[in-house]
């Protein structure tokens, strides 16, 4: 990197442009879901379709990262940078201006493209211009606009979607990504490798096929009952592949002399560790998040915003946490702090598991919403300080990449097993309880009630206010069928979360695993380009 480059440069006012950036991606992350339902009526399609709004974005994110933090090493990260920002911003406005779904899919994929240039590039800034006992500070503030982002995110679309259009969350970007333009060009330094790299175009290739075939099959692989997709073409195939790729890709790059992913950073600990513990909270988050945003919205009826307002403490919690718990990694470490914030969101998730009920409103989960934020402020910015600290500034690219791509797989993976063990554990209850309201109904439709929810249980789970899991019934027994789906969605929802809290647990046991010392000298440096 350019060293004289790095000297001149404020590292805080370039770490406050990085984070608008960053917010922009993050934000247009977590605002996208509230607004499905107009999306469903405005371009006249199908939940399938705008299921791919989503998937079409998180794959060719989760695709490209890797690649985008090796370019990152080889042209400079501020390229890179402004070429994420320069795409993910007019992709925005395609969005925007879609009028069906296929050209909003596909303007979705060029932000997931624009998205993946851009996120390994601030890490690759910090490394290089923070010495390595203010890092965790600099995390920190970083861990910060994660949870800014995530407060925002809910709460700023349910208001678009209600008094505005759909449309808006995607045109919201264009000042932001501007004015992240801006700041950029004028006040973000070229750091420039300091000798030539040159781009390892087959393990590119291999690292992209194999990403492309285990989230592919992980996002759709419910939709398929993990089966057939067409004649020979299978869910578990299509997974099988990406996992002899990715070993193909392994080989290969253990043989060249400029990797795209160098394999010396798996012999760093703390590095192998964080990728572990990071798939870990991703995958956690995901089982935890997702039946609970169903849950306030199908069982409890409320509305998208009221359902992000319930979020809101404990996002704000690890909007402040993460900058303390980043500038506390720089003087104890991050060892116990990591394994503490592991445990307090996992405990905060059973909290809100037990607490729920069908008259819950948003106040009964304040106490469960602050365990979780202390939780996760405790758990971003040590969680990136410990896996990036030892890390030389021409790997960071990488590094970060890497770093992102575990945290992906491990969001696929928590989203994939919230559909098996959801699906699974409705068919079971939804039987159960429409044995014991059978007592309600009248004799001659009794066997009727039960086999239409034993049917509907089989065929796939149906949310949605007012919900009855997809089965049909008289008028004048809807409200004892919206009771049965109630409960039986509470007692399927606590088993997801808690195979989700299990996983949590073990990213704190990963965490033993984590060096001691509290913090690297500034000469300590484990990589070299």
């Amino acid at each position: 990197m350019n060293a004289q480059a790095a000297r001149s440069a404020n590292p805080w006012l370039v770490l406050l442009v990085l984070c608008l950036g960053f917010f922009m991606i993050l934000l247009d992350t977590t605002i996208v879901y509230v607004a499905t339902p107009s999306m469903l009526t405005n371009l006249h399609t199908s939940l399938d379709s705008v299921l791919w709004v989503f998937n079409g974005y998180l794959l060719s994110y989760a695709v490209l990262l890797i690649t985008a933090g090796r370019l990152g090493d080889i042209f400079g990260p501020k390229r890179m940078f402004l070429a994420g920002l320069i795409l993910f911003t007019l992709a925005s406005a395609a969005c925007g201006f879609s009028n069906d779904a296929n050209t909003l899919i596909a303007a979705r994929v060029l932000q997931g493209v624009g998205g993946a240039l851009l996120s390994p590039q601030p890490m690759a800034f910090i490394t290089a211009l923070f010495p390595p006992q203010r890092r965790g500070a600099a995390f920190g503030i970083l861990g910060g606009v994660i949870g800014l982002a995530t407060a925002l995110g809910p709460t700023l679309g349910g208001l678009i979607v209600t008094y505005a259009d759909w449309r808006w969350i995607f045109f919201l970007n264009l000042p932001v990504g501007a004015l992240a333009l801006l700041g950029t060009a004028l006040l973000v330094p070229d750091l420039r490798p300091g000798r030539s790299h040159r781009l390892d175009l087959v393990g590119v290739a291999l690292a992209s096929a194999a990403l492309l075939a285990i989230v592919y099959g992980l996002i759709e692989g419910q939709r398929y009952d993990w089966g057939t997709i067409s004649g020979l073409v299978t869910i578990p195939g299509i997974l099988a592949a990406g996992a002899v790729l990715t070993a193909v890709f392994f080989v290969w790059e253990s043989r060249q002399a400029e990797p795209l992913v160098p394999l010396g950073l798996f012999r760093n600990a703390d590095f192998s560790a964080g990728s572990g513990i990071g798939a870990a909270l991703a995958f956690g988050m995901q089982a935890v998040f997702i039946p609970l945003t169903i849950y306030t919205q199908s069982v409890l009826g409320m509305s998208a915003l009221l359902s992000g307002l319930t979020f809101l403490p404990m996002s704000v919690i690890t909007m402040f946490a993460a900058p303390l718990a980043g500038r506390l990694t720089d003087r104890v470490g991050a060892r116990r702090i990591l394994m503490a914030g592991l445990l307090l969101f996992g405990a905060g998730s059973l909290l809100a598991s037990r607490i729920a009920s069908t008259t819950s409103d948003s106040w009964s989960f304040l106490p469960a919403m602050v365990l979780m934020g202390v939780g996760l402020g405790l758990t971003m910015a040590p969680l990136t300080t410990a896996a990036m600290r030892r890390i030389s500034p021409a790997l960071a690219g990488a590094a970060s990449s890497v770093l992102n791509t575990t945290r992906q797989l491990g969001a696929a993976m928590g989203a994939a097993m919230v559909g098996a063990v959801l699906q699974n554990r409705m068919a079971v209850h939804l039987g159960e309880q429409a044995r014991v309201a059978a007592a309600g109904v009248p004799a001659q439709l009794r066997q009727a009630f039960i086999d239409g929810f034993a049917k509907a249980g089989q065929g796939g789970l149906q949310v949605g206010v007012g919900q009855t899991g997809g089965v049909h019934l008289p008028a004048a027994l809807q409200a004892l069928a919206t009771q049965v789906f109630d409960n039986a969605y509470l007692a399927a929802m606590r088993p997801t979360i808690a195979v989700g809290v299990m996983v949590l647990l073990l990213g704190a046991a990963g965490a033993l695993a984590l060096e001691r010392q509290a913090a690297p000298r500034a000469e300590e440096v484990l990589l070299a380009a």
